[in-house]
């Protein structure tokens, strides 16, 4: 035999049983337990043929435990490049056939390795998760490898989108990389994230709860906010991942990616006026709102399940993309209270990171209130979103729809706060709060004097509404920069951001700010 061809049979070996990872019973084991391996979930989240591997051949070289009997080329990551919509991405992909998908040192300076790639050449690192954490085997070794990936998020978060895909087991220390990351995908029944399993807490708190109650997608998505989606399985999870990622630029130094479309940038928003109650105080559904002013279709809706009352989420306005925050009338009246807050001035902030102007519908009767709320720290958590519309430089566009309250009308990005261009709709009530309440307060010894104190009230309050409760008082002040018809919505707001383009703004020099956390 040649010595070429001895050379060339052996990396053959190596590469296939890299490929194979832990085996065949460990592979159907994984199917059996409705997940994909590691390299399929790959192969749908890329482009075709577009992966390029790095480190396949790597092994970790512990050599406690019998460990050095059992070493296999790519240890428990698949790590490299590809492409997702023909732009370059960064992806590791954590293989539980092999070891249980526990991480290593070799396993961390892999995915280091990519993330420092990613950040160096401006692209976006996603990360597949699905590991039984660290490698107990390893010790401190393992320990300190994630400390350098946490580190490694950390100092790339602001820089290049980072996306964490949870399809199978996440706890411990390991959440905390994810909860990192600017967005998490969780599958549904095969996903959990916790910092303590169920049965540490049974044995502390004598709770029982199952992992899926405790840390699974529904979880995540619908209690604890930690969850950004919720897809069905793997499958779903990976084309959920390349949707958002058409959304999002490569880097801090680019413009998120332009698309053509159908819909006409002067289109009417017929219908609007038909969804607006006459009455102020019956909900309706704001994102109804939403997908008659934006693009046809391009509404994509973030943390759909949590903090129900505002809503987040990208879409496009003449084929450019934007983010979209809105108050929701339908839950809590579409008051801001603690989660919706930090909600809000989370993504707030990241579309401000990545260049993505932000258009902002207001509804908003307060903050919503009571001793939870304030026991909380609805002042701390109110302030974080406060802070993000005062902070974010982007191009902001805002429409009134209906009621802007008391403080939430500041903190809604008003023009004090450096709103580009603030319109509202003739239905829009903008005031220091509702007129039943300012009348209880400013007329209480009028109406209790009165020898009808009921039929007083009322007229007191007809009065208020028609000094106060209407967009005029603010627009004569240049408040709102102007009182548009409901058709007119889209056309002024593809104006707006036309207009906005090329702004130019920025904060004082700094190191950094002190959000309120």
């Amino acid at each position: 035999m040649s010595y070429i061809k001895h050379v060339r049979d052996e990396l053959e070996k190596r590469n296939k049983a890299a490929q194979m990872g832990g085996g065949e019973q460990p592979i159907a084991k994984q199917h059996a337990a409705g997940k994909l391996t590691a390299r399929e979930r790959i192969d749908i989240l890329l482009d075709k043929d577009s992966f390029v591997e790095l480190d396949r051949l790597r092994v970790h070289n512990c050599s406690d435990f019998g460990m050095e009997k059992r070493r296999i080329p790519g240890d428990a990551v698949v790590t490299g490049h590809g492409r997702i919509h023909g732009r370059p991405v960064a992806v590791f992909s954590q293989d539980f056939t092999v070891f249980g998908g526990t991480l290593s040192r070799v396993f961390g300076e892999k995915v280091c390795k990519v993330m420092d790639m990613a950040v160096r050449n401006g692209m976006p690192v996603i990360g597949l998760n699905d590991s039984g954490g660290a490698r107990i085997q390893e010790g401190v070794d393992s320990l300190g490898a994630y400390a350098d990936i946490f580190l490694r998020n950390t100092l790339a978060s602001g820089v290049v989108p980072q996306i964490s895909v949870v399809l199978g087991p996440c706890a411990g220390g390991a959440v905390y990389s994810p909860a990192l990351t600017d967005f998490i995908v969780m599958s549904e029944r095969t996903s959990y994230m916790f910092i303590t399993g169920p049965e540490v807490i049974k044995s502390v708190t004598k709770e029982e709860v199952s992992k899926e109650r405790l840390g699974g997608a529904e979880t995540h998505n619908e209690t604890s906010g930690v969850a950004h989606f919720k897809a069905i399985d793997d499958k779903d999870a990976l084309e959920m991942c390349r949707k958002l990622l058409s959304y999002l630029p490569q880097s801090n130094r680019e413009k998120p990616p332009s698309a053509t479309t159908r819909d006409l940038p002067g289109r009417s928003c017929e219908g609007i006026a038909e969804i607006i109650p006459d009455d102020t105080r019956k909900p309706y559904d704001m994102t109804q709102i939403i997908h008659k002013v934006v693009d046809q279709g391009s509404f994509f809706e973030v943390q759909k399940f949590w903090a129900r009352n505002i809503v987040i989420g990208f879409a496009r306005m003449n084929g450019e993309v934007i983010g979209i925050v809105a108050n929701q009338p339908k839950f809590l009246a579409g008051c801001l209270d603690i989660d919706a807050s930090c909600k809000a001035g989370r993504f707030v902030r990241f579309l401000d990171c990545f260049n993505i102007p932000i258009l902002t519908f207001v509804d908003v009767p307060g903050f919503l209130p009571g001793t939870n709320q304030e026991y909380g720290g609805i002042i701390r958590h109110g302030a974080k979103l406060l802070y993000a519309f005062c902070e974010a430089t982007v191009p902001k566009v805002t429409i009134i729809t209906r009621r802007a309250y008391g403080g939430a009308y500041d903190v809604m990005s008003s023009k004090h706060i450096r709103g580009d261009f603030n319109f509202a709709w003739p239905t829009a009530e903008i005031a220091v709060m509702g007129s039943d309440g300012a009348v209880n307060i400013i007329h209480r010894k009028k109406i209790a004097e009165s020898a009808d104190p009921e039929a007083t009230r009322k007229r007191l309050v007809e009065d208020y509404e028609e000094t106060f409760g209407n967009p005029f008082k603010a627009a004569e002040l240049g408040f709102v920069d102007e009182v548009i018809e409901f058709e007119d919505t889209r056309r002024r707001v593809g104006e707006s951001f036309r207009i906005l383009r090329d702004k130019q703004a920025s904060n004082p020099p700094r190191k950094h700010g002190n959000i309120p956390l």
